[in-house]
């Protein structure tokens, strides 16, 4: 199947998918936009954005609902700045749930966040159901580890029933073949969850579990070669911030 299809008929010949199409996959031909064969299509969507006659299909993507844009210019800088520099880390949750429809929202910014070479080869692992399960088994390999639990213990951490997800009702697992898009798609999610009043948490001892457990890798149904990246914990924090927190300067060279 082509990853894109260009209608001739609608096509005005303005030259913008061309332009902007960074593999080179489509050319101008008698004033019209076609497909170079000779090419290889990422994927991107660029082509289909951008047409303002709507002549680029692609077959096999979910292409309702799409109509309409939203630059970050709509955000006043300053506002979303002060935002950014308020987020904290939740470790404190409250007792009431995350919907199916909150999480799906958040995993929607996950799935639009930039990838290399627009693989979008990010996978999510939603924990609700399995979510003590998951934690009494991370549990088990911690206290397991005499390395590990002397690092706990020199801390001051006690593993307890919610050592790993600290009492979130939820917990989105992001995994791949590379660290930096299934990071990038957290960050996404972490900023799209703030925006709607929930707490996140990145727990790094549960990804460190995870690679460690074979059971945890079957849990979470992740094959060979697709490693953990991040684990979101999510609810409804339950704590409230006065203010922002001090940060050391930023360690900054400019050429």
């Amino acid at each position: 199947m082509d990853a894109i299809r260009i209608n001739r008929d609608k096509c005005i010949g303005c030259g913008e998918c061309a332009a902007d199409c960074v593999s080179r996959h489509i050319v101008l031909e008698d004033g019209r936009a076609r497909v170079n064969e000779g090419s290889r299509c990422i994927e991107c969507g660029h082509c289909y954005a951008i047409c303002p006659v709507n002549a680029v299909d692609m077959p096999g993507y979910d292409l309702k609902g799409l109509e309409g844009t939203c630059p970050l210019t709509e955000f006043d800088p300053a506002r979303l700045l002060l935002a950014m520099e308020s987020r904290r880390s939740a470790r404190r949750f409250t007792a009431e749930p995350v919907t199916t429809e909150e999480l799906e929202r958040i995993l929607e910014a996950g799935r639009y966040c930039p990838t290399g070479s627009n693989a979008q080869g990010v996978r999510f692992i939603v924990l609700r159901e399995k979510l003590a399960e998951a934690e009494a088994e991370a549990a088990r390999i911690f206290l397991s580890s005499p390395l590990t639990s002397a690092l706990l213990k020199r801390g001051g951490d006690e593993i307890d029933r919610h050592f790993f997800f600290k009492g979130a009702p939820a917990a989105i697992v992001t995994a791949g073949h590379r660290d930096v898009d299934p990071a990038l798609a957290s960050s996404y999610m972490e900023l799209l969850a703030g925006s709607m009043g929930l707490g996140v948490l990145y727990s790094g001892y549960f990804v460190h579990a995870v690679k460690q457990s074979a059971k945890l890798r079957e849990l979470l149904e992740l094959p060979a070669g697709i490693e953990p990246v991040t684990t979101l914990c999510i609810g409804h924090s339950d704590v409230k911030y006065s203010r922002r927190v001090p940060r050391k300067p930023p360690k900054v060279l400019w050429l």
